[in-house]
């Protein structure tokens, strides 16, 4: 049997991309089962706060926004490792971790307004106790995501700097932040449109 074999999942792909994507699906099990119980107890709720009233919204969609561009950003990231293009995957991962930290710096923004309005995990103007515990405990879980996602980023930046990251290793990284894209865009749709 060769190394390459031994490296090898049942699936036809390695341990480590088997692996992480065996944490995107428990982790988004996770979020779903987060959102889910938002909504029931939003819809069981007489009243809601209305988004229009408690949220900025063209704030909320230009940290989408700069989300999203960094999911771009790290595609490209990807495409340039598998032609080993690595000072186009340093460039891209870098521009990707920027783009992860002003979303951070943005979310922050969010929550210190809210918290000068008087909103905690208990307490809010509008008199529905469960909007605050709800906000602050699904985006800051995800906001945790993105701390992670940006500290692997930067140790990806790194070791490419040192030459001693593979073409997997940039790939199973943006699995990552691809994910954590894609569960802001569940988040943003639930939270602040719908």
């Amino acid at each position: 049997m060769s190394t390459q074999e031994v490296a090898l999942s049942a699936l036809g792909m390695s341990w480590r991309k088997l692996m992480m994507w065996l944490f995107i699906v428990t982790d988004g099990l996770l979020f779903a089962g987060f959102l889910a119980s938002y909504g029931f107890t939003r819809t069981a709720s007489p009243s809601w706060p209305n988004q229009q009233e408690v949220f900025h919204l063209w704030f909320i969609s230009l940290m989408t926004f700069v989300l999203i561009s960094s999911s771009a950003t790290m595609a490209t990231a990807v495409a340039a490792s598998k032609r080993e293009d690595w000072a186009t995957v340093r460039r891209m991962v870098l521009l990707t971790a920027a783009g992860g930290a002003a979303f951070l710096s943005m979310q922050a923004i969010e929550w210190l307004g809210l918290i000068r309005e008087g909103v905690t995990m208990a307490n809010n103007p509008w008199d529905v106790p469960a909007f605050g515990n709800y906000f602050f405990t699904i985006t800051g879980f995800h906001g945790s995501h993105v701390v992670i996602g940006v500290l692997v980023l930067l140790n990806v930046l790194a070791r490419t700097s040192a030459g001693k990251t593979t073409s997997e290793g940039v790939e199973i990284a943006g699995l990552y932040w691809h994910f954590v894209d894609l569960v802001w865009v569940f988040i943003f749709t639930c939270f602040y449109l719908i």
